[in-house]
């Protein structure tokens, strides 16, 4: 990884010197924009509208328009203020961690120590740990100024930028603000159906179908001297149900996404027992059916617990 900042955390009279590195990245497949008629690249340029020459980025300077006149500001003009110039990532308060709202949660970094002696830092790091707090940072970062998290994941500091407050939009619905009558067998169903896709968030279990479909169909068209059909490449899809705007009866929903949730998860059980448990149940009577639901409940107590 390549650092792309530097400077140093300050609470009180302790400095943190460290590196700040993107801890995110794109993988996303690079499109561009062609021509149709004979696949020309199209390219934008940067065309002055009052001399009509093409400028490059380097000449370019930034300007605000309030309607009536504009004020040109030039790159020596934005590096001269204060916030730009500071190099420190000030410490303004530790807060719970519970407190910081995700929809806050902006852009994430790694922060590495910059210096002979990681103490600093470490010692940092434990303090959040054993508090279990969040520190709230406040520092300047191509020419913004930004308001951050600093937390603690596998032992080294992540800056995570935050949304200034003004930034979220209220959510206000009025179909929310009627008063909506839940019954308790509703909820009952509901809390099963949700026990019956609990588990463990594992990131790596997930990817990115649409991304990893769009490498397949560019591969095909490759190896076919781009005369592969889209269709041809990932076959036809039958089209889900109709989805109109009629009103569904919300426990008769709950109910069969439930039986579809459990019949999935024991046609999967079955599966990797190797058809054993399909053909004793086979040879029992209605006894074999009460033994395999006794054999669920504790596997929902454990989740539970």
């Amino acid at each position: 990884m390549r650092s792309i900042w530097k400077g140093a955390i300050a609470f009180g009279l302790v400095n943190v010197p460290v590196k700040v590195y993107a801890a995110t990245e794109d993988h996303d497949v690079a499109l561009h924009q062609v021509h149709e008629k004979d696949g020309g690249r199209i390219r934008y340029q940067r065309r002055c509208e009052v001399c009509g020459e093409i400028v490059a980025y380097q000449d370019i300077d930034k300007a605000y328009d309030d309607g009536e006149r504009t004020v040109v500001l030039t790159g020596e003009d934005l590096a001269s203020l204060p916030a730009e110039r500071s190099r420190e990532i000030e410490v303004v308060e530790f807060v719970p961690s519970d407190q910081v709202d995700p929809l806050l949660l902006d852009r994430a970094y790694y922060l590495e120590p910059d210096s002979a002696s990681p103490k600093a830092y470490v010692l940092l790091r434990r303090t959040l740990e054993q508090t279990d707090l969040t520190a709230i940072v406040r520092f300047s970062l191509r020419q913004k100024t930004r308001l951050a998290a600093l937390r603690v994941r596998d032992k080294v500091l992540v800056l995570q930028t935050l949304l200034w407050g003004d930034e979220v939009r209220d959510a206000a619905f009025p179909a929310l603000d009627e008063d909506v009558r839940i019954s308790a067998k509703e909820l009952e169903l509901s809390a099963s159906l949700v026990d019956s896709f609990a588990g463990d968030f594992d990131p790596s279990a997930f990817t990115d179908e649409y991304q990893e479909q769009l490498r397949t169909l560019i591969q095909a068209k490759l190896e076919a001297g781009d005369a592969v059909d889209t269709s041809a490449t990932f076959g036809e899809t039958e089209e889900e149900g109709e989805s109109g705007g009629e009103v569904i009866d919300l426990m008769a929903a709950l109910q069969a996404s439930l039986e579809k949730s459990r019949s999935a998860r024991g046609a999967a059980s079955a599966d990797s027992d190797g058809g054993t448990k399909a053909s004793s149940r086979a040879k029992t009577s209605g006894s074999g059916s009460k033994s395999g639901s006794a054999k669920k409940k504790p596997a929902a107590k454990k989740k539970a617990s």
